[in-house]
């Protein structure tokens, strides 16, 4: 069976467990050598071995995205290895505290930033440039209904994702003429670890799987791929170019 994402390199962010993992699982078995990117070195292995067991390959990184200058060695050694980056999955996120903001300390509003923010800025700085190395580059970054609907007791996740968004658009109208491709896909709620911790009480069997949601990303990773600047919600299967009134 033909694989769509034959030779290319994917990088995901956040590939661990959850949403990220299941897209490096889907990713590689659509043809793609996996770049995996997280903290925890023993998610990483387990996610390894499955890939290997789907006949794929994979180049684990344990990185910490608020180490800037770590994402800026990785892109070097993209660079070095691979010449190119094909696909880049901004997945990797942060919940933040559950509280009111007025009794948020301000060192867990600068960690949320750190990650759902400032990383993604720090890997546009650095991936873009291998990006348009590829014939068909294409970048989707994981955002959530938060960032519009701003929800009580969640601002600083709130205001991260809306700072993502903002992020994605611009740098999409800025590679509009190149062969780039930059988009934002939003899952819903899905049964993942970080959602359990924010809603304990929530049914998880209520829930869509990470691999359901992973199945949507991937064409939005392949080469036919040619939207640009689009939001796509997964709860309601629908491409957009804006995100509709909460």
């Amino acid at each position: 069976m033909p694989q769509p994402l034959a030779s290319r390199i994917a990088l995901v962010t956040g590939a661990s467990r959850g949403i990220g993992y299941a897209t490096a699982r889907a990713l590689a078995k659509a043809g793609a050598h996996v770049v995996a990117v997280a903290r925890t070195q023993g998610g990483l292995e387990e996610l390894d071995d499955e890939i290997r067991k789907d006949g794929g390959s994979a180049t684990l990184v344990p990185l910490n995205l608020t180490d800037s200058d770590g994402i800026a060695r990785l892109g070097a050694a993209l660079h070095e290895r691979h010449g190119k980056l094909d696909i880049l999955v901004g997945n990797a996120g942060v919940a933040g505290p559950s509280s009111p903001l007025g009794h948020i300390e301000l060192k867990p509003w600068n960690d949320v930033m750190a990650v759902n923010v400032t990383a993604n800025f720090q890997l546009i700085r650095c991936m873009e440039p291998l990006l348009k190395q590829s014939d068909a580059g294409r970048a989707v970054f994981v955002t959530a209904d938060a960032a519009s609907k701003a929800t009580a007791y969640v601002g600083p996740y709130a205001a991260s994702k809306a700072a993502l968004e903002t992020l994605a658009r611009a740098w999409a109208q800025e590679t509009a003429s190149t062969t780039l491709r930059v988009n934002l896909f939003s899952p819903g709620p899905t049964r993942t670890r970080m959602r359990a911790t924010v809603f304990p009480g929530e049914d998880p069997e209520t829930l869509d799987k990470p691999e359901q949601v992973a199945e949507f990303i991937v064409p939005m990773c392949a080469p036919d791929w040619t939207e640009t600047g689009k939001f796509y919600d997964f709860k309601t299967r629908t491409l957009m170019s804006f995100r509709a009134p909460a």
